[in-house]
């Protein structure tokens, strides 16, 4: 099946591309402030910056680039 540049789905992946970076940096933040989602870490007053935190902010920081592209006006195809 193919899809061609007129469907729905055919943008999909620009628009999951733009949700993951605020995601992961949501994700970080849970994480460093103690929240549940640092699911793997039993210690108690541990480093803001645990695995998990500095995780999801390099997650984020690699997938800034749908963000930067749409800042700056380029589109993703070549010319």
């Amino acid at each position: 099946m193919t899809l061609g540049k007129g469907t729905a789905v055919s943008g999909l992946p620009d628009w999951l591309g733009l949700a993951a970076a605020p995601t992961f940096a949501a994700m970080a933040l849970l994480a460093a402030s103690g929240g549940d989602a640092d699911i793997c870490s039993s210690m108690q007053g541990a480093s803001l910056l645990n695995g998990m935190a500095s995780m999801y902010g390099l997650m984020s920081l690699f997938h800034l680039p749908p963000w930067l592209r749409l800042v700056s006006g380029k589109t993703g195809a070549a010319p």
